[in-house]
């Protein structure tokens, strides 16, 4: 009893700090200003080569490939590498897009016979052939904007800087919920996280597209692995442990697409934690035996590396709540521990502000915005219960080092808040061991609130209704989701 009290305890704390990191870094962000650069014109501006890692990308590839052609920077500067991993039908539209291309930009196709490796494996192979000292990167769903190089490049007269990184922007922000509310996270990151740790020299990460690497650095670094599933922030520590600096430019933002649906958001969040976890394992004993960092950038480094971990410790403080409060309420000698769960509501305090500074920053609006935000941020929270599980066990994958193939995000071509996806062929659905559990979960804490209510206790209500409500609600997304799909291929296949 005792002993599960501490770990419940102890969890709690994981997840205040945690918060409180992220609230510090809210601070950070808030009261400091970004350094200004003095840029010199460039009198002679450097090749760039740009490349596009392309798996079955069929809705997006052409809107990708029009993209390019539009870039403002000399055409004689810069090259397209279109690295084609692809085996449906994105073959094809590639091929017939560059036989009609008649303009000035030089598109280079580069096919491997095998997908070894995924994205980092074809990164790598185009390095071969790159032509250019700098290497854009840009994945199947984003739309630079032309001036992207024009913007990016000059930061390279400085010869230490590896990398400059700009902020995603989100085509269909507003396409739905689930769309919507990604962008709260994603927006603290980019706003905040971004911009805080490298304000201050702090280790930051190329977020896997958006961005421009300096060859050299990239070689320096160890080249692209794909030992991890996020070979992005894998590449970022080993370059500036080597001493590269990276700029982070936020003012300049990259258009991209968000997930539509429940399973794509999955599988995004599945790859990002785990490979978070994974760099975590791998790097941790770096971090604090590298005697070119100093114990701060030691500190931020490790807490950045951990953001994905946080999961484990909410999730078993969710579990541990129900058992901690009935224990508690019946032995007067214990009560006093259960004070420790108005942690939770600290930890929701400080993510409130963090998540309002980023929102606030990024749609430059007044602080009389925040009464329209706050329930976004409530069913923010929501999801965040309710994906407690799925990114748990990714995070334990990590850690334990267990090993899964690079899967895609699929792409639907979603504009604005209009566009319709269901009939898209990427979209999967299967239910397992990950959507019974959301259910279960759900129902479980189903069960809390009731005893809460017969108990009294209004707080404890609140809080194990919205937990509920959280897992019952991505549990219906996905349930539902997979329902819809098998009745249309049932229907699709009593139709032939």
């Amino acid at each position: 009893m005792i002993v599960l009290i501490w770990l419940y305890i102890l969890a709690l704390f994981g997840a205040l700090i945690y918060a409180s990191y992220q609230f510090y870094l809210a601070v950070l962000y808030r009261f400091s200003k970004d350094q200004k650069v003095d840029l010199e014109t460039v009198s002679e501006l450097p090749f760039v080569t740009i490349q596009l890692p392309i798996y079955n990308e069929k809705y997006v590839v052409e809107r990708l490939l029009n993209q390019f052609t539009l870039m403002d920077y000399p055409k004689n500067k810069f090259e397209v590498q279109i690295l084609d991993d692809s085996d449906d039908e994105t073959v094809e539209i590639i091929d017939t897009w560059l036989k009609n291309y008649t303009g000035e930009v030089n598109f280079n196709l580069i096919r491997r016979e095998d997908r070894q490796g995924y994205k980092a494996g074809a990164l790598k192979e185009g390095l071969k052939s790159a032509q250019g000292d700098l290497i854009a990167i840009f994945d199947a769903d984003f739309l630079p904007n032309p001036d992207f190089l024009k913007i990016t490049v000059p930061y390279f007269q400085d010869e230490k800087l590896g990398v400059v990184q700009t902020r995603w922007g989100f085509i269909n922000r507003d396409y739905s919920i689930l769309t919507n509310l990604q962008t709260l996270a994603l927006d603290a990151h980019f706003t905040i996280e971004q911009s805080a740790r490298n304000r201050f020299g702090h280790f930051i990460n190329f977020n896997g597209t958006g961005g421009v690497w300096r060859k050299e650095c990239i070689l320096e670094g160890g080249n692209w692995n794909p030992d991890t599933l996020t070979e992005d922030l894998d590449l970022s520590y080993r370059s500036q442990f080597k001493g590269w600096k990276f700029k982070y430019i936020q003012e300049h933002e990259t258009p991209s697409e968000l997930p539509v649906n429940i399973f794509a958001l999955k599988k995004q969040q599945f790859r990002w934690n785990k490979g978070g976890a994974q760099n975590l394992r791998k790097h941790f004993l770096k971090i604090w035996s590298n005697s070119t960092m100093n114990f701060s950038d030691r500190i931020h480094g490790f807490l950045h590396l951990m953001n994905s971990s946080i999961y484990v410790f909410i999730l078993f403080a969710l579990v541990a709540s129900f058992p901690i409060a009935m224990i508690t309420r019946e032995n007067s000698d214990l009560q006093a521990y259960f004070h420790f769960s108005w942690i939770f509501l600290a930890v929701n305090f400080l993510l409130l502000y963090v998540y309002w500074i980023g929102y606030s920053r990024t749609h430059q609006v007044k602080w009389t915005a925040f009464f329209s935000f706050l329930p976004k941020f409530f069913m923010f929270l929501f999801l965040s219960f309710g994906l407690t599980i799925h990114n748990t066990l990714s995070v334990i994958e990590g850690w334990f080092g267990i090993q899964s193939p690079f899967i895609r995000t699929p792409k639907f071509d979603i504009r604005g808040s209009e566009g319709e996806w269901e009939t898209n062929s990427y979209v999967k659905a299967e239910v397992g061991i990950v959507e019974f559990l959301e259910f279960v979960f759900g129902m479980y804490f189903l069960v809390a609130t009731y005893f809460d209510i017969l108990h009294g206790d209004v707080i404890m209500t609140i809080f194990h209704a919205a937990v509920a409500s959280g897992f019952l609600i991505i549990w219906s997304f996905s349930f539902s989701l997979w329902r819809r799909l098998n009745l249309k291929n049932k229907n699709a296949i009593a139709t032939n």
